[in-house]
């Protein structure tokens, strides 16, 4: 190749056309979480806006600079909380779910054990009857 890109609209690192495979299967479920994270997120940027105009509405002395100011400050600091307050219940829920995982292996494992000893006895009983009968 002459180093030019061949696809006008894509950068030489993406793949062109013919090296494109199927879509992810969970691909559509990705981009629903994605979009749902963001309107969540805008949400709790515009409530955190709200709340820092009604902190800062009483306060009547402030001028227009130091009114814009607190109210930036106030907003910052609420997202960082809740930045903070949503990275922890994500660590917790990684930390539940391998609890389950980890749970359901166990009770699988136990369940093919039981499964096995019955299948064994039953067997073995069968056996022993045919065996009986035999004679």
């Amino acid at each position: 190749m002459n180093g030019r890109n061949p696809y006008p609209g894509h950068h030489p690192s993406e793949p062109g056309p013919e090296k494109a495979g199927p879509p992810h299967p969970n691909a559509g479920k990705v981009l629903s979480n994605q979009v749902e994270g963001y309107l969540l997120w805008q949400a709790r940027i515009t409530e955190s806006e709200r709340r820092a105009r009604e902190f800062t509405a009483p306060l009547d002395w402030l001028t227009t600079s130091q009114r814009v100011a607190v109210e930036e400050a106030y907003t910052a600091d609420s997202l960082r909380r809740a930045r903070t307050d949503l990275e922890h219940i994500a660590g917790r829920c990684t930390q539940i779910r391998a609890e389950y995982e980890h749970r359901y292996r166990q009770l699988r494992r136990r369940c093919l054990a039981w499964t096995l000893g019955i299948g064994t006895a039953l067997t073995t009983v069968s056996t022993a009857l045919a065996l009986l009968r035999g004679h």
